[in-house]
C-alpha cells in the first residue's frame, strides 16, 4: 500500500519543505520509489531539487484542474528513485478556480488514484494555510506529517490543526491519520525550545518523534544549490537527523528494526 503522507501546517517557515524534501531523499537512498507533490503556490519544494524556471513548466495545477494526466506533469529528479510534480506559477489561482468546481475537496484525491500503485510514498508538500488545497491533500492523504517549530506559540497553532484534521477526517476521509509530529529548527541552547518540546510530547506523547531536527547553516543554505540537505552535505547535524526521522518512520511502518 501506498503510504502518501500531507506534510501539514498552517503557519510559514516551520520547515514544511526541509521536511518534505530530505525524508523524501532519505528514503529513496535506500531504494524506497517516492513522488513529492509540490502543492504550494511558492514552489519552493520544486526550487529545492534545482528547478529553478517555473514559467514554462506543468504541475500539481494543471493535474488538479483536469488540463493534462499526471503522469504527464511528474519528472525525475537527479536522486534515484525521487520524483517531482512541480508547482506552476498558476498554482497560485486555484483555490478561486476550485470553489466552482465540482466535488472541489476530492480533485486531488481522484488524481492520486491513478499513481498509487507507481509509488511507495507519495508526499505532499502543503502551502501555510487551510485553505482548499491543504483540504485536498488532507482529502487525498491516508497520513499527516506535521513538522513544528519550537516556538512560543507552536502549541496554540497546532490545536487548530488537529482539530482540523479531525473534521477532515469526520466529513470526508475516515481514513486519515495523523502519523506523528516532527520538531524543527531546535536549538538545545535554547530553554525555550526545551520547554517547547517538553510541552508537545507532554500532551501528544507517542506521537511526536524522537528525532529532533536542529537549527544547521548547511541546511538552510541547501536549497540555494537546488539540493536536498542529505545530498547537499550528507554529515552535517541537520541532514543526519532526517536520516533519523526515516529509520524512525520505516520502524513505525514495520519496515526496519527498531
Amino acid at each position: 500500500m501506498t503510504n502518501i503522507i500531507a506534510v501539514v501546517n498552517q503557519k510559514g517557515g516551520v520547515g514544511k519543505t526541509t521536511t518534505t524534501l530530505n525524508l523524501a531523499t532519505a528514503l529513496s537512498a535506500i531504494g524506497k520509489k517516492n513522488l513529492i507533490i509540490d502543492f504550494d503556490p511558492q514552489g519552493n519544494a520544486t526550487t529545492g531539487l534545482g528547478i529553478i524556471e517555473k514559467k514554462t513548466i506543468v504541475g500539481s495545477y494543471e493535474v488538479l484542474v483536469g488540463k493534462i494526466n499526471p503522469e504527464s506533469a511528474i519528472q525525475k529528479t537527479p536522486i534515484p528513485h525521487l520524483y517531482l510534480m512541480p508547482a506552476s506559477l498558476h498554482l497560485s489561482g486555484a483555490e478561486v478556480e476550485l470553489v466552482a468546481m465540482p466535488s472541489r475537496e476530492r480533485r486531488l484525491l481522484e488524481t492520486l488514484e491513478k499513481l498509487t500503485s507507481c509509488f511507495d510514498y507519495i508526499f505532499i508538500d502543503c502551502p501555510p494555510s487551510l485553505g482548499l488545497l491543504t483540504l485536498n491533500a488532507l482529502v487525498a492523504a491516508n497520513k499527516v506529517l506535521v513538522p513544528l517549530q519550537c516556538e512560543f506559540y507552536a502549541l496554540e497553532g497546532l490545536s487548530q490543526l488537529l482539530y482540523t484534521i479531525a473534521q477532515v477526517r469526520k466529513n470526508f476521509n475516515p481514513h486519515l491519520d495523523l502519523q506523528g509530529i516532527v520538531l524543527t529548527m531546535f536549538d538545545n541552547r535554547s530553554s525555550l525550545s526545551t520547554q517547547v518540546a517538553h510541552d508537545v510530547r507532554h500532551h501528544l506523547k507517542e506521537k511526536v518523534y524522537k528525532t529532533q531536527i536542529p537549527r544547521n547553516v548547511r541546511v538552510a543554505e541547501a536549497p540555494s544549490f537546488g539540493k536536498p540537505a542529505v545530498v547537499y552535505d550528507l554529515k552535517c547535524q541537520g541532514s543526519q537527523a532526517y536520516i533519523q526521522l526515516a529509520k524512525e518512520i520505516l520502524s513505525q511502518e514495520g519496515e526496519l528494526a527498531a
